[in-house]
C-alpha cells in the first residue's frame, strides 16, 4: 500500500498557502492562478485553516458579501483535519469521504505543514496502483 509520503514525492513539495488577514479576493485569485481549489492558511510556520472554493462559495457568494473586503480568517475551516505522511493512501481516501472534505494537509510529527493532498490525488494514486496490479497478473498469466 502507498504511503502519503510516496504521494508527496511524486507530486511535488509545492504549498500555497495565504494568511488570515489577506482578503478574500487574494486568496481566490491565487488558487485561480495555480489552478488549485483550496490554500492553506498560515500564521507563520503554524498551520491555522484551510480556505477552499467551498469556503468562498458558501460563505461570500452565498451570503452575499464581498471578497475584496472580507478577510480569510473569516470564512476559513479553523478545525483543521489533517494526516501525516506515514499514513496509506486508502486510509487517507477514507478519512476524507468520512470527513466530507477534498483536501488534506499533511504535517509531520511536529506538526510543521510538508504537503497538501485533494482526493483527486488520492483517487489517481489508487488507479495507477491498479493499473500496476494488473499489468503484474497479466504478465504473470501469460507467462
Amino acid at each position: 500500500m502507498r504511503r502519503i509520503k510516496e504521494l508527496l514525492a511524486s507530486k511535488g513539495d509545492s504549498i500555497w498557502s495565504v494568511g488570515p488577514d489577506q482578503s478574500v479576493y487574494e486568496a481566490i485569485h491565487l488558487l485561480a492562478e495555480k489552478e488549485i481549489g483550496a490554500l492553506a492558511v498560515m500564521d507563520g510556520d503554524r498551520l491555522i485553516g484551510i480556505v477552499s472554493e467551498r469556503d468562498y462559495a458558501r460563505q461570500i457568494i452565498l451570503k452575499g458579501r464581498s471578497s475584496e473586503t472580507t478577510l480569510v480568517k473569516d470564512i476559513m475551516t479553523s478545525n483543521v483535519v489533517t494526516a501525516n505522511g506515514d499514513q496509506g493512501v486508502r486510509e487517507c481516501m477514507g478519512r476524507m469521504t468520512e470527513k466530507r472534505i477534498r483536501h488534506l494537509p499533511i504535517v509531520d510529527n511536529d506538526g510543521k505543514l510538508i504537503g497538501m493532498i485533494s482526493i483527486g490525488d488520492l483517487v489517481r494514486s489508487v488507479i495507477a496502483e491498479q493499473q500496476s496490479t494488473i499489468g503484474d497478473l497479466e504478465k504473470y498469466i501469460s507467462g
